[in-house]
């Protein structure tokens, strides 16, 4: 069922907060192309926003894109329909099925970047050769099967390959990441590139050792007090786990008190 459109005037006017949202996601396209993570009209981007989710529309370059062509889809009713003078992104179906899935998933980026496109050619998933895999989750990052674009069938498959991870390689096509929000999915659309990039040049010298499984389950635990936190999330590590967002008072050594000089 593709989406529909609906232009009723009571829904084009929108809150300081989804203008902000709006402006923010435009500004990560156009970082993405700074990046060299993704290029001309591929790939697409999405935010929740209260009970409807933004999204990226279809066929227009970042550079001319502005905030009032995104998309709004309701996420939890009128599914497919949309708001908005252009039609969403065609992988609207995608982006909106993981969000109903997965509530802690409060923005998606999915682009066409290199490497990791590179590895989904080949269906090859990405191993623990180097222990920032850690920050998707898990002892991998999958690589799924082919589906085409804009289908359930692809948006299953993402469903899948996101189960207990934060990124995917869709076959044939791609990577998509998440995140809590769009500074989060940014920052692991850019370490997902580069795992991307230094898997494919160690396997043109040999084989890459991987890592344990139980090694990468201790840095996944660890990855949750490092690193990106959006600045309302609350976290509180274990004693025995440094939290960086925690001043630690015993780094150095305290000063020792000078006598008083006594006078002649």
């Amino acid at each position: 069922m593709p989406a529909s459109a609906v232009n009723s005037p009571s829904r084009r006017g929108y809150d300081m907060n989804e203008d902000k949202l709006r402006r923010a996601l435009v500004a990560n396209c156009l970082e993405l192309e700074r990046l060299h993570i993704n290029q001309g009209t591929a790939g697409n981007l999405s935010v929740r926003c209260g009970d409807c989710m933004l999204i990226t529309p279809t066929g227009v370059p970042y550079d001319k894109m502005t905030a009032p062509m995104i998309a709004r889809m309701p996420i939890e009713t009128d599914y497919g329909v949309w708001f908005g003078p252009l039609a969403p992104s065609s992988e609207w179906r995608m982006h909106l099925n993981i969000m109903r899935a997965r509530p802690d998933v409060g923005a998606i980026i999915h682009t066409h970047a290199v490497y990791a496109t590179t590895l989904s050619l080949l269906h090859q998933p990405i191993p623990a050769a180097h222990y920032m895999v850690a920050a998707f989750g898990g002892t991998n990052v999958r690589c799924t099967e082919y589906a085409p674009f804009g289908t359930k069938e692809l948006s299953d498959l993402a469903i899948d390959g996101l189960a207990d991870r934060h990124g995917v390689l869709l076959g044939q096509h791609g990577m998509l990441v998440t995140g809590r929000d769009l500074p989060e999915a940014l920052w692991r659309a850019v370490e997902l590139e580069t795992l991307a990039k230094m898997y494919v040049l160690a396997l043109g010298i040999g084989r890459p050792y991987v890592l344990p499984d139980d090694e990468v389950s201790r840095i996944v635990e660890r990855f949750k007090f490092y690193g990106y936190h959006p600045r309302k999330t609350k976290i509180s590590a274990p004693a025995n786990v440094w939290n960086p967002r925690k001043p630690h008072t015993e780094r150095l050594p305290a000063k020792p008190k000078r006598k008083p000089r006594e006078r002649p």
